[in-house]
């Protein structure tokens, strides 16, 4: 898998309501994306697994809300092609009590909460970019791997959660994203969660020259006329998810959304297609 795609991959797997995570926690509680319904089941289709069926080890992973699971993305070589490729989405996360949350996109904890409102701190990474991922990115050279360090707002009523987020990448591109948006999520049955996200991204310089930008030496090298790329928001992005509960631990989500690159990003040369569409399945397992 590319590093630009499996940075895409994370980004969707843990951005949109941590895409595992929000799926599994829906099939616990109602208010937090659940597939619990006011009318009474007689069977409900996830129930907590019996620890004993497991030991020690497997009661511990029910303690920490483990979950295991593996699908297949489909998404744009880098953020701009217009060739795609379809590679595998490893998973594995795991919640500690109800602050501490662990997952391919790094370490959230929870620092205060108050009311429908939580402020959370974040540490993850950014995988960069290689020059190989694409013909197109020939003469670029490669943005190198690095370490974000940032903090989430959220804010829930009923079904809607709004969210902001500011990461700051120590490393790589240097550079800082500030994301904003909504999701909407509801189950409709006692198996089927389904919910939508709107969101939109705001970068800085550090970030628009490393992805897009073109400097006198990668212009010579690549071909492309020089491109300086100034902060502002870069993308737009709108998805939907449906999760489906298959049986007693296990369940299977989907998700298909588009990615609209806006202002210098969309201008950029490198660029080749401004709507950037995905699509993502994965079949999971909760201890």
């Amino acid at each position: 898998m590319s590093s630009s795609l499996l940075r895409s991959s994370f980004r969707y797997m843990v951005g949109f309501g941590s895409l595992i995570g929000m799926a599994v926690p829906a099939i616990k509680q109602t208010h937090a994306a659940d597939f619990a319904i006011a009318e009474p089941a007689p069977s409900p289709v996830y129930q907590a697994p019996d620890p004993s069926r497991f030991g020690l080890i497997g009661q511990k992973l029910h303690e920490w809300n483990v979950i295991v699971g593996a699908g297949a993305m489909i998404e744009a070589k880098y953020e701009g092609s217009d060739e795609f490729e379809v590679s595998p989405v490893p998973y594995i996360s795991a919640t500690f009590g109800d602050w501490l949350s662990v997952d391919p996109g790094g370490i959230e904890a929870k620092v205060y909460e108050t009311g429908p409102f939580v402020f959370s701190a974040k540490l993850g990474y950014e995988t960069g970019r290689k020059e190989g991922d694409a013909d197109e990115l020939d003469g670029l050279g490669d943005v190198d791997f690095g370490v974000t360090l940032g903090g989430k707002a959220a804010a829930k009523f009923g079904p809607a959660e709004f969210f902001g987020s500011v990461e700051k990448t120590i490393g790589g591109s240097d550079g800082l994203l500030a994301v904003a948006g909504i999701e909407l999520t509801q189950a409709f049955t006692s198996s089927l969660l389904l919910g939508v996200k709107a969101s939109a991204t705001f970068a800085d310089d550090n970030h628009m020259e490393a992805y897009f930008g073109i400097d006198a030496g990668q212009s010579r090298r690549s071909g492309y006329r020089e491109f300086e790329a100034e902060s502002g928001f870069k993308r737009v992005d709108f998805s939907a998810t449906a999760t489906m509960a298959v049986t007693e631990n296990w369940f299977a989500r989907g998700e298909g959304g588009v990615g609209i690159l806006v202002g210098d990003a969309a201008d950029s040369p490198i660029v080749k297609d401004e709507v950037q569409p995905f699509g993502l399945v994965v079949v999971g397992y909760r201890f």
